[in-house]
């Protein structure tokens, strides 16, 4: 297939959000990591490398691109949950807490979750951002304004990687779509997973960190 330069996707946005999350995972406490902190930076890092190799997502990328690219937000995600995990058991069966510390801590988690859940947004809508780049059509797994009101947006206008993660950053505050609209079952689940971890995070963890601060 043809490449198409005016609708290939850059492929940075995204490979600097997930250096930004490995780098959020260094900053955690160990309390809440487990196994050594530099292990998940490099297993992001290095699949990067062929990855970045790549300036835009192509239509006549190979499925392994896809793949590796959902491989990393997987491990990523897991890697955040697993330390959600453990901060809400220290907040709830530890002793001597620093408040100030678990809003530390779950502030990260929060930051981390917005930005793998964008990724994840980027990587699913139409099949992945390849596939949007090309003149296959899919339906849409998001609903933006933009597809509602074509009159308040450009002719040729197409969600890029920002909008996702704008609503990430929307569904992760308000723990329900702001933003974009989900249409289909997966799109429906992610939203519902980033609410709960937000709200987890959130009104559990920071509201239990606000009371040993008192």
């Amino acid at each position: 297939m043809a490449r198409n330069n005016g609708l290939a996707e850059p492929r940075w946005p995204a490979s600097l959000s997930l250096l930004v999350c490995a780098g959020l995972y260094v900053l955690l406490p160990s309390r809440l990591v487990i196994g050594p902190k530099w292990l998940l930076p490099l297993l992001v890092v290095l699949p990067l490398i062929p990855l970045s190799a790549r300036r835009h997502r192509r239509p006549d990328d190979g499925p392994w691109v896809h793949a590796l690219a959902l491989s990393l937000v997987v491990i990523i995600t897991v890697a955040n949950v697993v330390s959600g995990v453990l901060l809400i058991h220290h907040v709830f069966h530890a002793a001597h807490i620093s408040g100030r510390h678990l809003l530390y801590a779950a502030a990260l988690i929060w930051v981390t979750n917005v930005i793998v859940f964008g990724l994840w947004y980027w990587e699913v809508d139409r099949g992945g951002p390849h596939v949007r780049a090309g003149t296959r059509a899919r339906l849409p797994d998001f609903q933006f304004p933009q597809m509602t009101q074509p009159s308040v947006a450009p002719s040729d206008w197409r969600p890029r990687f920002v909008d996702y993660l704008y609503t990430s950053f929307a569904n992760g505050t308000s723990f329900a779509p702001a933003d974009a609209m989900p249409l289909t079952f997966q799109a429906k689940a992610l939203f519902a997973m980033e609410a709960l971890i937000s709200f987890v995070t959130i009104a559990v963890v920071a509201g239990e960190a606000v009371n040993i601060i008192r």
